[in-house]
C-alpha cells in the first residue's frame, strides 16, 4: 500500500451530542464496555475449562466471544477518549490504518460466523440423528477458518481501497473511530470508484450472509411449530426470536449506514453503536449466559470459588 498522504495524524471528533452530557455517556459506555469484556472472557474461560461444553455449537459461540472481545476493544476505547477530550482525540496514520482494517475484519467476520451459526443451528434441529457427523470436529475447523480468512481478505480490499488516495486534509474525522465512509471525504481526489467499489463489497457480504441466514431460521421456525407441548414451541420461539434481535441489531446498521444513498455524519455515528457497542454486550447474554448448560458450570464455579475461600 502506498501512501501518498500528507495526513500524518487524524482528530477522531467523536459523538455528536451536548458536551454537558460528556461524562454521563463516558460512565454509561465505560460500564458497557467493561460487562462486554468480562461477560465475553467469561463464556470463553467457561467453554474452555468444561468437556461438556466441547460441541459445535460452543465452539462457533467461543469464537463469537472472541471476535466481540476484540470488536468493542478496536472501537469503545477511542470512543471513551474522545467524550474526555472537547477538541476530540488524535490518532496516528498507521494507527487509523490498523483500525479500520481490525473493525473491518473483526466485523465481517462476525457477520460470516452468524451465518455459519445459522447453519449450524439449522442442522442441529432439522437433521438431530445425523447432526454429530455431518458437524465434525475437521468440518466446524474448516467452516471458522474461511469465516476467518474471508474476512481478513474483505478487510484488506476495504483498507486498501481506503487509503490509496492521496489524503489533503483537513485531519479531522467526522467519527468516534477510523472508518472508510469518513476518511474517503478527506481524500483530494475523485473518490467515486472506491465508493462503488466498497458499497458493492460491503454489500455482497452483508445481503449476501443475511439471505443466507433467513432461510435457516425460516426453516427452524418450521420445526419448531412441529414441537408438540406449547411450552416446548414458546421456549423455541423465544430463544430463536432473541437470536433474530441480535442479527438484526448488527445487519441493519451495518446497511443502513453503508448501502443507503448519501450519507450524514450525525446520524452515521449514532447507528453505529448499535453494531459496535450494544451488539457485543448483547450476544453472550443471548446466546450464552441464557442457556442451562452454561448456568450449570458457572454455578459448579462459584461453588468451587466459595469452597477454596472457606478453607
Amino acid at each position: 500500500m502506498t501512501n501518498r498522504s500528507v495526513v500524518t495524524t487524524f482528530i477522531l471528533s467523536g459523538l455528536p451530542n451536548m458536551p454537558e452530557l460528556d461524562t454521563l455517556l463516558f460512565g454509561i459506555f465505560l460500564v458497557i464496555y467493561v460487562l462486554t469484556v468480562v461477560g465475553n472472557l467469561l463464556i470463553l474461560m467457561v467453554i474452555t475449562v468444561d468437556p461438556h461444553l466441547h460441541t459445535p455449537m460452543y465452539y462457533f459461540l467461543s469464537n463469537l466471544s472472541f471476535i466481540d472481545l476484540w470488536f468493542s476493544t478496536v472501537t469503545v476505547p477511542k470512543m471513551l477518549m474522545t467524550l474526555v477530550s472537547p477538541e476530540g482525540s488524535a490518532i496516528s496514520f498507521p494507527s487509523c490504518v490498523a483500525q479500520l482494517y481490525s473493525f473491518h475484519f473483526l466485523g465481517s467476520t462476525e457477520c460470516f460466523l452468524y451465518t455459519v451459526m445459522s447453519y449450524d443451528r439449522f442442522l442441529a434441529i432439522s437433521y438431530p440423528l445425523r447432526y454429530t457427523s455431518m458437524m465434525s470436529g475437521r468440518t466446524c475447523a474448516i467452516l471458522a477458518t474461511t469465516t476467518w480468512l474471508s474476512g481478513s481478505l474483505h478487510s484488506a480490499v476495504q483498507t486498501t481501497l481506503t487509503f490509496r488516495l492521496p489524503l489533503c486534509g483537513p485531519n479531522q474525522i467526522q467519527h468516534y473511530f477510523c472508518d472508510a465512509p469518513p476518511i474517503l471525504k478527506l481524500a483530494c481526489a475523485d473518490t467515486s470508484a472506491n465508493e462503488l467499489v466498497i458499497f458493492v463489497n460491503i454489500g455482497v457480504v452483508a445481503s449476501g450472509c443475511f439471505l443466507l441466514i433467513m432461510p435457516s431460521y425460516v426453516s427452524i421456525v418450521h420445526s419448531i411449530l412441529k414441537i408438540r407441548t406449547s411450552e416446548g414451541r414458546w421456549r423455541a420461539f423465544q430463544t430463536c426470536a432473541s437470536h433474530c434481535i441480535v442479527v438484526l441489531c448488527f445487519f441493519v446498521p451495518c446497511v443502513f449506514i453503508y448501502l443507503r444513498p448519501g450519507s450524514k455524519e450525525a446520524m452515521d455515528r449514532v447507528v453505529a453503536v448499535f453494531y459496535t457497542v450494544m451488539t457485543p454486550l448483547l450476544n453472550p447474554v443471548v446466546y450464552t449466559l441464557r442457556n442451562k448448560e452454561v448456568k450449570k458450570v458457572l454455578l459448579k464455579l462459584k461453588d468451587k470459588v466459595v469452597y477454596s475461600q472457606s478453607k
